[in-house]
């Protein structure tokens, strides 16, 4: 960038349960950082490694006023390597290894702002 900073971007992949008809549904979701650091953990990284990222979630509109794009994407301020291993449970639920996977599913961010 003019400024000197370097922007990184990059796409983590979140795999889905499988779909009725076999095939394995994904989500791709942009990612941006300008911290050096942090891109240097992703570019560590290997394909299928976890990752946990912090960060905020961005709508960026770019084009002329007449053809608006708009992009979202998640301005990363930092990552780091993620030990699936470490943190799965016995058996949390009691079904047999299922819940297994219940570590990986993301957890729900509480409404911030207040009602009007």
């Amino acid at each position: 960038m003019p400024s000197g900073d370097t922007v990184s971007k990059w796409r983590i992949i979140v795999r889905r349960r499988r779909h009725r008809r076999g095939a394995a549904l994904t989500d791709s979701v942009p990612c941006v950082t300008f911290n050096p650091e942090t891109a240097a953990v992703v570019r560590a990284l290997k394909p299928r490694d976890y990752i946990e990222v912090t960060g905020s979630f961005r709508c960026r509109v770019f084009g002329p006023s007449a053809a608006k794009i708009w992009r979202y994407e998640v301005e990363v301020s930092s990552a780091r390597p993620y030990e699936a291993e470490l943190a799965e449970p016995a058996d949390p639920v009691g079904d047999g290894g299922a819940g297994t996977l219940a570590v990986l599913i993301p957890r729900q961010i509480p409404y911030l702002a207040p009602a009007v």
